[in-house]
C-alpha cells in the first residue's frame, strides 16, 4: 500500500475515532485554542481561505499539508470538507511520518 493510501486510510480512522475537527470556522477556532496538532488543507481550496488557514497554523506552529484535493479528503472522511484539523498527537505524528515517506 502506498504512503498516500495509508494517509487517506488514517484520515478515515481519525474521523471514526472522533479526532478530526472539520470545516474552516471550526478549524480556525480549534487552532486558536491550541487543540490542533496537524492541519490538512485541500490543494484546490480557494486562495483566500487557504491563506487564512495556513497563516493561522504558521502563527500557532501547527504543521500543514496540502497533499490532497477536496475530493480526496472528502472521500477519506466521508464528509465534503476542504480543511481538516487532527486533534490527537498520535495520529498527527503518524501522518507526519507517512508524509515524509511520500517525499
Amino acid at each position: 500500500m502506498t504512503p498516500e493510501q495509508q494517509l487517506l486510510n488514517l484520515l478515515g480512522l481519525a474521523q471514526r475515532a472522533g479526532q478530526l475537527v472539520t470545516g474552516e470556522p471550526t478549524v480556525l477556532a480549534a487552532i486558536k485554542a491550541g487543540n490542533i496538532r496537524f492541519l490538512w488543507v485541500a490543494n484546490d481550496m480557494g486562495a483566500s481561505s487557504k491563506k487564512k488557514l495556513t497563516d493561522k497554523a504558521s502563527f500557532y506552529h501547527v504543521p500543514v499539508s496540502t497533499a490532497f484535493s477536496v475530493a480526496e479528503l472528502s472521500q477519506a472522511t466521508g464528509r465534503q470538507r476542504s480543511a481538516l484539523g487532527v486533534s490527537n498527537a498520535g495520529f498527527a505524528k503518524k501522518m507526519q511520518t507517512l508524509l515524509d515517506k511520500m517525499k
